[in-house]
């Protein structure tokens, strides 16, 4: 049964609409006024359930997609989505501060994190080390509050920034990057593509698909990283060139060589990256324009050489995941 919200606002004597939205996976009903928009809602669950119309984000099913303040000139009325299926995400100005608190905690523990004891030459290649570990690296984690579990999101973006490999390739290239984030699959996926990763304004900002498109777990680990270290190619090329696949290919031979010596071994002799019927598709280095693996150079502004090697790639990857669930069977 839907919960009903205090209507105590609206006035009793201007007609009104019964309008339900899910939120958390739990339905609750609004009494809004019959010739109201969706900025009228945006106000009243902020009045009701304390979230900050900034903080909102409406998935209006079928058809109509993703709303969220400010809204257009003239924003869906209500009667047009009185039938349609509304899902708000949006968190209250204490649960952001309860995340953002804790993702300071996690960035203070790595600044006090101290150097084992070792000779004097140790000892100062260590503090070197530690240094710039200090200075080239994610300034601040930020999982997405509204989601659900974000401390799995930041737990899983401090393993990103942790991990061995990603931490030699960010030493070697002096790269700090101020936010890494999470993605929300609702808002970058299409019928044709799903984006894998951002990168803004050349390393400003780089957001990262953890989750599954159900929300019900999160994306293989190996894929994400591999995924991170193409948007960290984009801190210096923002177009898919060659000089762009070139410094890719060398901060993943980075990553996965300082992975495999802190390990002993590798797992596997096969890499996989995309999974099975996934495509990667990212903005480049600067908000704008978007690039699709496999996409015809009409389709992007790579070479006819980078268009085909991405299209090689694709093929690859998808053989190579089709001969893992093969072996999986096998094994049952």
């Amino acid at each position: 049964m839907a919960e009903r919200a205090d209507t105590s606002s609206t006035s009793s004597n201007s007609p009104t609409l019964q309008l339900t939205i899910h939120h958390r996976g739990k339905p609750v009903t609004f009494d809004l006024p019959h010739d109201g928009t969706i900025t009228d809602l945006a106000e009243r669950i902020e009045e009701v359930l304390s979230i900050p119309a900034a903080n909102q984000k409406f998935m209006v099913t079928p058809k109509v997609g993703m709303l969220k303040p400010p809204f257009q000139e003239s924003p869906p009325s209500l009667q047009s989505l009185v039938a349609k299926k509304i899902v708000l995400m949006g968190s209250t100005v204490a649960e952001v501060a309860s995340v953002d608190a804790a993702a300071s905690r996690a960035t203070s523990q790595l600044r006090k994190s101290t150097i084992p004891a070792a000779s004097p030459a140790a000892r100062a290649r260590n503090s070197q080390q530690a240094r710039d570990e200090a200075i080239y690296t994610f300034t601040t984690l930020r999982p997405l509050p509204y989601l659900p579990h974000p401390e799995r999101s930041l737990a899983f973006l401090a393993r990103l920034r942790d991990d061995p490999g990603i931490k030699a390739t960010m030493r070697s290239h002096r790269w700090t990057v101020p936010v890494l984030t999470e993605m929300n699959p609702a808002e970058h996926t299409t019928h044709d593509s799903r984006t894998l990763g951002l990168n803004r304004n050349r390393g400003e900002v780089i957001e990262l698909r953890l989750r599954t498109d159900a929300y019900d777990g999160y994306r293989d680990y190996k894929t994400i990283r591999k995924t991170l270290c193409h948007e960290l190619a984009h801190n210096v090329h923002g177009e898919h060139d060659g000089d762009f696949w070139k410094l890719c290919r060398e901060v993943e031979k980075e990553v996965d060589r300082a992975d495999w010596t802190s390990k002993g071994r590798a797992l596997t002799d096969q890499e996989f990256y995309d999974p099975a019927g996934e495509i990667h598709m990212d903005h480049g280095g600067w908000t704008g324009g978007e690039y699709i693996l496999g996409a015809s150079e009409s389709n992007n502004s790579s070479s006819d050489r980078s268009s085909a090697m991405s299209r090689r790639e694709v093929l690859a990857r998808a053989a190579e995941e089709r001969m893992r669930q093969q072996q999986r069977k096998a094994g049952e």
